[in-house]
């Protein structure tokens, strides 16, 4: 059928007009020049037709056009329309955020916080242990300390020590964590010095509290985070505790 030639012309017509394919056909009729009453010469039949009467031919030439329809309206959210439940966002909330301190966060603490608080923690603890241990190589000396004579005092090296030990605690107290370098040098050289007058003497109970709490003092400086700081504060503070027992006991 689509392959079919049409020969038209109008009922008052005596000449025929074509050969026309369906797709002139269709043209024709969508610029109004054909009408379903517009007759064809039907091959079959060998008459002519109206177009309209054959429903094949009709379906053909004047095809039914899908009528458009317009989509429902449905509701979307765009950023020019502001949201009524939304929580309104202020400048705080927005540094906040960029400083990774959201609603979410709020129960986490931030770890450049963390490493300063524990940063501090362990300050601290190593101005406590150089206090005791200066207190503790100190004090046995305390007359040749008080003269300033530098001949006996050339022979008291752990009063020297422990008079260095303070001076760094003060300088830490201040805050001059540049020092840390001769706190662990400090801690390093009590070891060795202490150690061989300790070991010399039997006293092994004091060389052990001193060991430990100069291997705290050193860790002290080194750690930046709770767990270590935490465990080398409390070697450090138990060891020169024992220390300075027995150091005064003595």
């Amino acid at each position: 059928m689509a392959t079919q030639e049409f020969y038209i012309r109008n009922a008052s017509e005596t000449e025929a007009r074509g050969p026309f394919n369906h797709e002139h056909m269709i043209s024709l009729a969508e610029n109004g020049q054909i009408t379903k009453e517009t007759l064809y010469y039907d091959a079959g039949s060998e008459q002519w037709q109206e177009l309209g009467i054959n429903p094949e031919v009709c379906a053909l030439v004047f095809p039914q056009k899908v009528a458009l329809k317009l989509k429902a309206k449905t509701s979307f959210k765009t950023l020019n329309v502001p949201d009524p439940s939304a929580v309104a966002i202020s400048v705080n909330d927005l540094l906040a955020a960029a400083d990774g301190r959201t609603a979410e966060t709020a129960d986490k603490i931030d770890p450049n916080i963390a490493r300063e608080r524990a940063a501090a923690i362990g300050r601290w603890a190593a101005i406590v242990i150089l206090a005791l241990s200066s207190v503790a190589l100190a004090l046995p000396s305390i007359d040749v300390l008080i003269k300033l004579d530098p001949a006996k005092l050339l022979m008291e090296p752990l009063a020297l020590l422990g008079i260095g030990q303070a001076f760094l605690a003060l300088l830490l107290i201040l805050e001059v964590t540049q020092v840390y370098p001769l706190v662990r040098l400090s801690a390093t050289l009590g070891i060795g010095l202490v150690g061989f007058l300790l070991w010399t003497r039997g006293q092994t109970m004091p060389l052990a509290s001193f060991a430990l709490g100069s291997v705290g003092l050193y860790f002290c400086t080194v750690f930046i985070n709770f767990v270590g700081v935490g465990l080398a504060s409390g070697l450090g503070l138990a060891g020169m505790v024992g220390y300075v027992f027995f150091a005064l006991a003595t």
